[in-house]
């Protein structure tokens, strides 16, 4: 189990995160997002500026919403495996 904060709730097929729980988690999606419409609008979209700008971000978000997703990232298969 998780026992770090619980920003994300988890999904309920597959493997991964859904939907932010807290503000926390809105916040980081929308830094996110800005980043990323950021790099489009400051390098163009074939950039590599761009490339590596988005790559960097989504690894940053992987790291952020894997440790604060609430009981972690692991296969769900439904609502029976909550």
């Amino acid at each position: 189990m998780n026992d770090g904060p619980e920003w994300f709730a988890p999904k309920r097929y597959g493997l991964g995160s859904s939907l932010p729980l807290s503000w926390q988690g809105w916040f980081v999606l929308l830094v996110y997002a800005g980043t990323v419409m950021g790099a489009f609008f400051m390098f163009g979209e074939k950039s590599p500026a761009t490339i590596a700008v988005l790559v960097i971000a989504t690894a940053i978000l992987l790291v952020i919403t894997a440790r604060t997703t609430r009981g972690g990232w692991r296969w769900r298969w439904g609502k029976s495996d909550e």
